[in-house]
């Protein structure tokens, strides 16, 4: 197989993933326990023979450049080919821009990518969880001598209206698109996975075309391109919400998961700092979870997904939530339902996701957080004794001082507030983890 470039889209803000994406790109957001959502299409890229990697970031970068480096956890540190990131930048009689879509993401580099050896492009998108083999995927893109083949699958019709929707005949040949339409005509969905050949890249590629299921597809359609489709049956989750992000993290308990992480055939690498085994205390009930490396379990845990270094302490309970790096739950606090980013200290005796009230959306937004899923954000800390209900946002670096009321009713929002230059607040660092030198992985 001749010489393959892959770029992953990796720019993605995320807004729908609440505060999880508000400090970080959405492919950096950890999932699994152990992983970031980019490691998935980085893992596919190794796992199917492309060793040419150049992934696009924009939006808050640096824990995604912390986390990709120069490549080593998936064999991409090389001086040919390798992984290589790719930044907005300014050009000589330019006007500094954020890339406008993918296509114009593309457009933007393609200087770069037309220096990189190989004459096929596979555009990827950081931010879905999925295994997938991309080797029958050009295989059948060359077969059909097509200008661009896009990987295809069947959704529910209720998720069909975020995504690219077509129709294909019996030769898979694409003869109908649809952007994001309000009434979808099929299930069938684009993955947001392309292979093109370089020569219909660069002739369809424009300052005009800024995105490519809005405009290049279409364009290409219209302008009697070969356009393909590829059905792909594998297990692929557009994780965009938080809710959807909440369920395929769970799903990872099943007792025979769709995703299957234990497949030495086909591993899905990571970048992981050495720590100690996680260890089980005699007080310790643990019960169909996800436990990573480094993780201290005195109290009970209970269908739950624990990233690395997260501490429950005696009579502490953690049910149906994630809880990501270095997070701590203090005596007798119960976290049920939620989702804690990195950081987070939960006091002595506080409730998080407490009551039957999982029908008020948060008021702050109530779009995103309507399903009964509490989330706290990176660093935060909910004092002892607190009681958070069901949708309720806790912000990034809250302190106790924060808090109105110990109780945050179901819907309820808590923000840190900037306080005057040299105040210190004594109740603020009462729960606070200890300092810590260094935490690999940024956000």
């Amino acid at each position: 197989m001749k010489p393959v470039i892959a770029v992953i889209l990796a720019g993605g803000e995320g807004e729908r993933l609440s505060i999880l994406s508000s400090i970080r790109a959405k492919p950096a957001v950890p999932f699994g326990g152990k992983y970031r959502i980019i490691d998935f299409t980085l893992s596919n890229c190794v796992n199917s023979g492309i060793d040419s990697v150049l992934v696009l970031t924009q939006y808050n970068p640096r824990s995604l450049n912390d986390h990709i480096g120069l490549g080593r956890p998936w064999d991409l540190d090389r001086t040919k080919g390798g992984v290589k990131l790719l930044q907005p930048y300014i050009r000589r009689g330019r006007v500094a821009e954020w890339y406008r879509g993918t296509a114009d993401a593309v457009l933007q580099n393609f200087n770069v990518i037309e220096n990189e050896a190989g004459d096929m492009l596979l555009i990827l998108a950081g931010d879905h969880i999925y295994k997938m083999d991309y080797a029958p995927f050009i295989a059948a893109h060359k077969r059909k001598r097509a200008d661009v083949t896009i990987a295809v699958r069947r959704v529910p019709l209720v998720e069909a209206t975020r995504m690219g929707i077509l129709a294909i005949d019996d030769q898979d040949r694409v003869t109908e698109w649809q952007e994001k339409p309000k009434q979808p005509k099929s299930d069938l969905a684009s993955m947001g996975v392309y292979v093109f050949s370089k020569r219909a890249l660069r002739r369809w590629l424009s300052e005009d075309r800024i995105d490519f299921g809005s405009h290049v597809i279409p364009a290409m359609l219209e302008g009697g391109a070969r356009v393909f489709g590829y059905r792909f049956d594998g297990y692929w989750q557009d994780v965009g919400t938080i809710q959807s992000f909440w369920e395929a993290n769970m799903a990872l308990l099943d007792d025979d998961p769709e995703l299957d992480l234990y497949d030495r055939d086909w591993l899905i690498h990571t970048r992981s700092e050495e720590r100690a085994p996680a260890k089980v205390g005699p007080t310790a009930q643990v019960h169909r979870s996800l436990v990573s490396h480094g993780c201290v379990i005195n109290g009970t845990v209970v269908n739950s997904v624990l990233s690395p270094g997260v501490r429950v302490d005696v009579g502490a309970v953690v049910r149906d939530s994630i809880v990501m790096f270095d997070s701590v739950i203090r005596t007798g606090a119960v976290v049920d339902r939620a989702i804690l980013d990195k950081e987070v200290v939960i006091g002595q005796g506080a409730l998080v996701g407490e009551g039957p009230d999982f029908d008020t959306p948060n008021k702050q937004e109530p779009g995103r957080l309507n399903t009964g899923i509490t989330v706290v954000g990176k660093q935060s800390v909910v004092p002892r004794g607190a009681k958070l209900g069901r949708n309720v946002k806790v912000g990034e670096r809250v302190r106790p001082a924060d808090f109105p009321t110990r109780t945050i009713r179901a819907g309820g929002t808590v923000d840190h507030k900037v306080r005057p230059s040299g105040r210190h607040d004594a109740e603020a660092d009462t729960d606070a983890p200890p300092a810590r030198v260094s935490v690999i992985g940024g956000e």
